[in-house]
């Protein structure tokens, strides 16, 4: 909220225009712009330019926010971190701009988008039409795999769970996840019980009896680094979820919920991975398994400024 401050300052009084923001952090930062020739019993007719400048001040100062918090890498310099503020900025001045109709209207875009691209990268014959048909008039085209709509729908469910904020990084919300991925589509949900591999990966997964044991590492990682930037946390998890392999089926769909569930719980815009990126991203996936961690990374900053470009800015040009 912003409000005027009076300073008495060597006998003088001076008024301040002020608006205290939370940080990344959780501490809470006052930013403030001094009012020239403000009187508090009549109008003022420079307020709105003041509250440009604040607004711009506050603007500068979150995306310096980056490189002075999160940990810097080769990668991930300050640079980044900045470019990653802004465009979360960016959503976030998106989300203020548009109506709650509005807002709806884009999470079901991005659900249909995110779905079609997900189950697609998995083997859906499933179009974007199809996918669109499902979760917008709940009709399906003849001779379409029982399982497929299954899968198109339980991904709905769990989108609506992420764009909700109702998800965390603990075990129970993974496994939650996976429970409503797998529903009605023959799949037990949980931790595996036989081993698994991934196919045309030489690498071995997590057994049955380890997976328990290396989720909770995992998620203890994650908990402990707050300090690295949400993005690169969101990819080194993925990287290391896919390794561990803990479903006997939908370890994948599950990932991409939870790169995004990382990014808008940290207030962050969802990012979507494209099936024609399919050969790049499982690529990335084993560079990863192999101690290359920077190739996952990039892989998914493009996706992130991507779908940012393409997708949100594109929708508000569009309204």
């Amino acid at each position: 909220m912003v409000f005027v401050s009076a300073k008495k300052i060597k006998g003088t009084t001076r008024y301040y225009l002020e608006k205290s923001v939370r940080l990344p952090n959780g501490k809470i930062r006052k930013f403030s712009i001094y009012l020239k020739d403000y009187s508090p019993n009549g109008g003022y007719s420079g307020m709105e330019n003041y509250n440009m400048l604040l607004n711009s001040k506050i603007h500068k100062g979150l995306v310096e926010f980056a490189p002075a918090h999160y940990k810097k890498s080769a990668l991930f310099n300050a640079e980044l971190l900045k470019r990653l503020e802004e465009i979360k900025l960016g959503y976030k001045g998106i989300l203020k701009k548009i109506t709650k109709k509005q807002l709806q209207d884009i999470i079901d875009r991005f659900t249909v988008n995110f779905t079609y691209e997900s189950n697609a990268i998995e083997g859906s014959s499933l179009t974007l039409k199809d996918v669109a048909l499902i979760l917008h008039e709940k009709k399906v085209a003849e001779a379409k795999d029982l399982r497929e709509i299954y899968e198109t729908l339980n991904t709905r469910e769990a989108m609506d769970l992420v764009f909700n904020n109702k998800l965390r990084i603990n075990e129970k919300d993974i496994i939650k996840l996976h429970r409503i991925i797998v529903k009605n589509t023959g799949v037990a949900y949980g931790y595996k019980s036989l081993p698994n591999f991934i196919m045309g990966r030489n690498l071995k997964t997590a057994l049955p009896e380890s997976v328990g044991k290396e989720m909770r590492r995992l998620i203890k990682w994650y908990h402990e680094n707050e300090n690295t930037h949400p993005l690169q946390r969101a990819s080194i998890f993925h990287g290391r979820f896919e390794k561990i392999h803990p479903f006997d089926d939908g370890n994948g769909r599950v990932g991409r919920l939870l790169i995004n569930i990382i990014l808008v719980n940290n207030h962050y815009p969802p990012l979507i991975i494209r099936k024609t990126q399919r050969i790049s991203y499982f690529a990335c996936l084993e560079a990863f398994d192999k101690g290359y961690e920077d190739k996952l990374h990039r892989f998914l900053v493009e996706k992130y400024k991507k779908t940012y470009e393409k997708f949100f800015k594109i929708y508000v040009k569009y309204i």
